[in-house]
């Protein structure tokens, strides 16, 4: 079998690796890829944005399988252009993928079709979106300023005061999110511990992965700004049997009944953010994508064929598929660029992945680029560094002595990656 990969990140490197491990898979593309991915694939420069250069080549080169990593091209529409061409896309359509190209659409969906979720309200002029934050915290409630369309992750600010909402809301309107913030939402400050539920759907069938949790703040003692993700662990303690149970039931099948009633086409994952409050799980967002850095975490405990899974997704066969799952815990690490996530500081040459490998992690390749003949920085997430252990405890020491063995300048990454599973009583 033919395969080929959208994108260039850690997540694209992880799908990569699985699917080089699968036994059905001949050949492996992906596109654009990375230095890391060229190690196990053919990477193809196709010009970017471009669907039916996509499409043109998954043709020509007879492929039997499109497995999208990044949310961009699946709002913009490549799955629909390559499914025309009678290709199996994993990946859902630019319809169902504004489940996360839009977050006012997203919150509808979920009130319509009664998924728990934080309450909020969607507004096109800042003034209006500036009384609303000031009539919630006179009423001493905390908010979270989001903007609308997609923002490379950065569209989200969990406000800590009621200024730094205010500012918050400014800023979208202004344009530094550019045409993703002409429409705001402002949701109420949900406490509890995070959790990430991703599940395959088919359109007729869901299926949950194992349960993650990812580390969004850049420091230690989650302080300092959001990021895309500084590491993960896989499974998250605190989706207990009967939490999942509960997200199956009030999450998961109203999404699948949701999908079905608006006639969305969605064949692909759907990565459901759960704040795990004192009344339940709630959804903090959906992505329609494998979340970055969850996947890091999450493949590697995939004992079982990744083509066949997606494969059997894309086709409308998900019923059909099995996945077995590794039962030892998994912990990645995000190691980043200084300057990270603000202005980089790029183009350090990066030593030590091999002396990491032989530690017994796999080094997934996020910001990487070669300059004459020479592995750089070139990003703000540069390498995850994977690792199995009998415990999480384990795993983590194992993924940090690979860390350690790789270096570049103005290396950054937290030393604290999976405290709350290890200090969980």
């Amino acid at each position: 079998m033919k395969v080929m990969v959208l994108g260039s990140g850690g997540r694209e490197h992880a799908i990569c690796h699985g699917l080089s491990l699968s036994p059905e898979v001949d050949k492996l593309y992906c596109s654009p890829g990375n230095p890391g991915i060229a190690q196990i694939a053919e990477c193809v420069a196709l010009p970017s944005g471009d669907n039916e250069a996509v499409a043109d080549f998954a043709v020509k080169n007879q492929i039997d399988l499109l497995v999208v990593g990044p949310e961009q091209p699946l709002c913009d529409g490549v799955a629909d252009v390559v499914r025309a061409k009678g290709i199996p896309v994993f990946g859902p359509s630019k319809a169902g993928a504004r489940l996360e190209g839009s977050k006012d659409f997203s919150k509808q969906f979920m009130v319509k079709y009664d998924i728990p979720t934080a309450r909020y309200a969607t507004f096109s002029e800042p003034e209006k979106a500036l009384e609303y934050v000031a009539a919630e915290y006179a009423a001493g409630r905390g908010v979270v300023v989001k903007a609308d369309g997609l923002a490379a992750g950065k569209g989200v600010i969990v406000a800590t005061c009621q200024q730094e909402a205010e500012d918050a809301v400014r800023s979208c309107f202004s344009g530094t999110f550019g045409a993703a913030g002409s429409l705001v939402v402002i949701e109420e400050l949900l406490e509890g511990e995070e959790a990430s539920i991703l599940a395959l759907t088919d359109g007729n069938t869901i299926v949950p992965l194992v349960s993650s949790q990812d580390h969004k703040r850049l420091l230690d003692k989650d302080m300092g700004p959001n990021t895309g993700g500084m590491g993960a662990y896989s499974p998250a303690p605190v989706v207990t049997d009967e939490l999942m149970t509960e997200i199956s039931e009030t999450v998961l099948a109203r999404f699948l009944k949701g999908i079905q009633s608006e006639g969305l086409e969605y064949r692909g994952i759907i990565y459901a953010g759960i704040m795990v409050t004192k009344n339940g799980p709630k959804v903090l967002e959906f992505n329609v994508r494998f979340g970055d850095p969850e996947t890091e975490a999450l493949l590697p405990r995939l004992k079982s064929s990744l083509f066949d899974v997606l494969s059997k997704t894309a086709q409308k066969k998900l019923d059909q598929a099995q996945m077995v799952w590794g039962e030892q815990p998994s912990v990645c690490i995000v190691m980043a660029s200084a300057g990270y996530p603000g202005t980089l500081q790029k183009g350090y040459p990066i030593t030590g992945i091999e002396a990491a490998e032989a530690e017994g992690v796999i080094v997934f390749h996020a910001g990487t680029a070669v300059k004459d003949g020479v592995l750089v920085n070139n990003g703000g997430r540069v390498l995850v560094v994977t690792a199995e252990g009998p415990t999480v405890a384990d795993a983590t020491a194992k993924a940090y002595a690979g860390v350690k063995k790789i270096h570049w300048e103005g290396v950054q990454y937290r030393s604290d990656i999976a405290y709350r599973a290890i200090n969980r009583k």
